[in-house]
């Protein structure tokens, strides 16, 4: 929105706040510097420009109206008031134009201070800071810190990965992007030509969700695996953005969420919490190790490598050879 544009409305919405009785269109005609720079007062008030003819006065009522219609479109409550001598007035009153008092228990607080998380090491981390501190003044409880709310947890939701940001405004913008991406069983980074729809944190890391053009199907990307810079194209979806995007559930059913298997592995003892949380049965073997039975799906073993030497797969024997050989993986790299 031009500045000019902006300011006039502001100008308009004040003058309808501030007053306590209809404002008919002459009164705000003279009482707004704009609309009197733009067409000089209105016919039967004192001398100004001579700018008085009808068709000025048409242009100021198509902007008048565009204005209006502009500040309804923003939320303003505009009244439009017939007097007893037939003029049409406008004011918006405040009791209409007042947002309800603000009430956050705890959780919702807690909820809040995690979203601000995100934006640590992004652009807009000033914003989510400042929007805080505007839901604290408009009434949030004095002894909820939204910062501070379940500290003894302290949930963090990273956002390093460089590509978080541009993939973050081109799902908000519905434009496509290009990038290189490595899958986790491939050498080398392949170009990926992608329609972004939603982007989601699972387990600490990033995914984008999307139709890829050059296999003509929806996939997910972890965000850690693409590589150099995403680039945006101007090209409008080729693919519907279906009503629901179920990111996690894709990637959970990757990571053996959905399964219908079971693996046995040892675990060191007071180690590996994510993977305790999903063993359906644990017991104690003693010499600092536990023996876990876990849910086993497709991307299991990636999750393993991810604990080191802290784990042990038992079986079966195609997901220790597979844990194996990507340990053997990140030694040779």
């Amino acid at each position: 929105m031009a500045i000019a544009k902006a300011e006039r409305l502001m100008n308009l919405a004040l003058c309808l706040l501030g007053t306590r009785r209809p404002l008919s269109k002459r009164e705000l005609r003279e009482s707004i510097e704009a609309y009197v720079e733009a067409f000089g007062p209105g016919r039967g008030t004192a001398p100004g420009p001579d700018r008085s003819a009808p068709a000025s006065d048409d242009s100021f009522n198509r902007m008048f109206e565009r204005d209006k219609d502009d500040l309804r479109e923003l939320g303003l409550v505009i009244e439009t008031v017939e007097s007893l001598e037939g003029e049409v007035g406008y004011l918006a009153r405040r009791d209409s134009n007042r947002l309800p008092p603000i009430t956050l228990d705890a959780e919702e607080a807690a909820a809040l201070g995690l979203a601000a998380k995100v934006w640590q090491q992004a652009r807009l981390a000033g914003a989510a800071s400042g929007a805080l501190q505007k839901l604290r003044a408009a009434g949030l409880p004095e002894d909820v810190d939204p910062y501070e709310a379940h500290s003894a947890l302290e949930p963090r939701i990273p956002v390093h990965e460089a590509a978080f940001e541009p993939l973050m405004l081109a799902c908000r913008d519905r434009r496509p992007v290009l990038f290189d991406y490595r899958k986790a069983s491939a050498a080398r980074p392949e170009p990926r030509h992608v329609e972004p729809w939603a982007l989601e944190c699972w387990r600490g890391h990033w995914y984008l969700a999307g139709f890829d053009r050059d296999r003509g199907a929806e996939r997910v990307f972890r965000l850690s695996r693409i590589t150099g810079k995403v680039r945006s194209r101007g090209a409008r979806f080729t693919a519907p953005v279906p009503d629901v995007v179920t990111v996690r559930e894709t990637v959970a059913s990757w990571a053996g969420e959905i399964a219908d298997r079971s693996a046995r592995i040892r675990l060191r003892s007071g180690s590996g919490y994510p993977l305790r949380a999903k063993a359906t049965a644990v017991r104690e073997l003693g010499d600092g190790w536990d023996e876990l039975d876990i849910p086993y799906g497709h991307g299991l073993d990636a999750w393993l490598v991810e604990f080191g030497p802290d784990v042990v797969v038992l079986e079966p024997a195609e997901l220790r050879a597979d844990v194996v050989d990507r340990l053997r993986a990140v030694a040779k790299g």
